[in-house]
């Protein structure tokens, strides 16, 4: 959708809601953190049996006032943007739609009502108020990391299932029904735990060769266990490396002090105010 001609109202209204610039729109923020993380703590103290009990009527008719409120608001988002489609499908306006829809679908799936704690995710908002933009920048280092690993975590993790199977199946042939493996997905749960050094122990071997076949999972468990850390972290060290090297071919040298200055849209010496060569076409010595 193309971006459309706001009516003065409308400008005001956006100024307000999505600008942290003005003193009006940093206190619409600030007091819409505040309304969310109250409608989180309703979420939290109706969900304790003794509270519930007691307030639960207070509590169910203050969590509807809170989506009454989070559902004008979001009508007035839609309503004051420049570009409609763009805000909807951005991750504020998707945070923003899923925050109110625990509350409507509690109405049919009343044990839904918990997922309102999503409602958190609208406090990513306090990261442009309080001009906290570069850890946003940050995230997206890392999640733009875990995007370039997938294949490899995916493939890492369909080795790791296969290979859970495997001693699943193991497991419920040489222990059976009667030492607790039941079937074979019981048997691949068992596994799974096992070799995640999760280990719950409501099933355990308790045959030797099961011990056996037990030990080499945890063993295996505890030589895989890093391998997706190592993954990301090889991407972040990657992108770091280019990120390093792109500074230092961006890097000059000033004539004078030989100071190096590293962005590339100074003209001067920052230290003696002597003229830089432009980027690139650094003189040689």
């Amino acid at each position: 959708m193309a971006v459309r001609e706001q009516t003065a109202a409308q400008k005001k209204v956006y100024d307000v809601i999505f600008g942290t610039e003005s003193a009006a729109g940093k206190t619409f923020d600030i007091l819409l953190i505040i309304v969310i993380l109250a409608s989180v703590m309703v979420v939290l103290f109706d969900s304790i049996p003794e509270y519930h009990a007691r307030h639960g009527t207070a509590f169910l008719q203050a969590e509807w006032g809170f989506t009454i409120f989070f559902t004008i608001e979001y009508a007035i988002r839609l309503w004051c943007s420049p570009n409609r489609s763009a805000y909807a499908r951005s991750i504020y306006g998707v945070v923003d739609l899923l925050a109110l829809a625990p509350t409507y679908i509690s109405l049919l799936l009343p044990q839904a009502a918990p997922l309102l704690i999503i409602r958190l995710l609208r406090i990513l908002r306090i990261f442009r108020v309080l001009r906290l933009l570069p850890l946003l920048r940050e995230a997206n280092e890392l999640a733009s990391a875990l995007q370039r690993s997938a294949r490899k975590i995916f493939i890492f993790f369909s080795l790791m299932i296969i290979l859970a199977t495997i001693f699943g199946c193991l497991m419920y042939v040489i222990e059976g029904n009667e030492n607790g493996f039941h079937s074979i997905p019981h048997s691949i749960y068992w596994a799974i735990v096992t070799i995640t050094t999760v280990g719950y122990g409501d099933v355990t071997p308790l045959t030797p060769m099961g011990q056996f076949i037990a030990s080499i999972g945890m063993l295996i468990g505890y030589a895989v266990i890093a391998v997706p850390t190592g993954i990301v972290t090889a991407e972040l060290t990657l992108a770091q490396a280019l990120k390093n090297d792109n500074i230092t071919r961006q890097s000059r040298n000033c004539s004078t002090c030989a100071s190096v200055e590293t962005d590339p849209k100074a003209h001067y010496c920052r230290h003696c105010g002597s003229e830089l060569p432009a980027p690139g076409h650094e003189p040689v010595n």
